[in-house]
């Protein structure tokens, strides 16, 4: 019996933990020389994830990195070294995951990105990773002042390219951000794994068994 065809035509793609291995730590190991618990604190108190997530939403990085420096002087180096060295966080592309984006593609798939990205450090990974280039468009949430999960930026990606949560399956690695797609109808996925996203498509009929 042939597979049913799919109910949904249109896949989002979340970029960081999706499709790239984006992760402070690939930095900062190297400038804690192995110290793995200095590195911890630091990332949990200094340079942490409520402070990066305001440069997604539009704040400059030069502002965010006078922030840190003037409460933190004695860190101000390995402050500076978090967008500086940007590149460095990014491991490379999740292969699994590419492969995946390269089969939707092949099979004409109309692919979108919706990503929690700085508008700075954002043309870093579309000058290195050529799959980018796949997507129809990308809303990068640094460039419009919006960040999941707040509904509206999702909207916006419908509003702009003109396209139906009816019709569209969301990937993220956060389950935060998945929750709120799927309040709005978009077909929830939480990345977990290559292995699983393909199982997950392939039920929702995107892809071979």
């Amino acid at each position: 019996m042939p597979p049913a065809p799919a109910q949904r035509s249109i896949v989002i793609f979340d970029l960081g933990g999706v499709l790239i291995d984006w992760d402070p730590r690939h930095l900062y190991r190297k400038l804690f020389d192995g110290d793995h618990a200095a590195m911890e604190r630091f990332l949990a108190e200094i340079c942490t994830p409520a402070w990066n997530v305001e440069q997604d939403a539009g704040r400059t990085v030069a502002e965010a990195t006078a922030l840190l420096r003037a409460a933190h002087p004695h860190e101000a180096a390995r402050i500076e070294a978090f967008y500086a060295r940007f590149d460095e966080m990014m491991a490379g592309p999740i292969a699994g995951s590419v492969a995946i984006l390269e089969a939707l593609r092949r099979r004409g798939t109309a692919l979108y990105g919706l990503t929690n990205f700085s508008a700075e450090t954002y043309p870093l990974a579309l000058r290195r990773f050529e799959f980018l280039a796949w997507f129809r468009f990308v809303l990068v949430s640094g460039e419009v002042g919006l960040i999941k999960p707040d509904p509206r930026i999702y909207r916006l990606l419908l509003e702009r390219c003109g396209l139906s949560a009816a019709d569209a399956v969301f990937i993220d690695d956060k389950p935060t951000n998945v929750a709120a797609a799927a309040a709005l109808g978009f077909a929830g996925i939480h990345f977990t794994d290559p292995a699983a996203l393909h199982r997950d498509l392939a039920a929702l009929g995107l892809l071979d068994d």
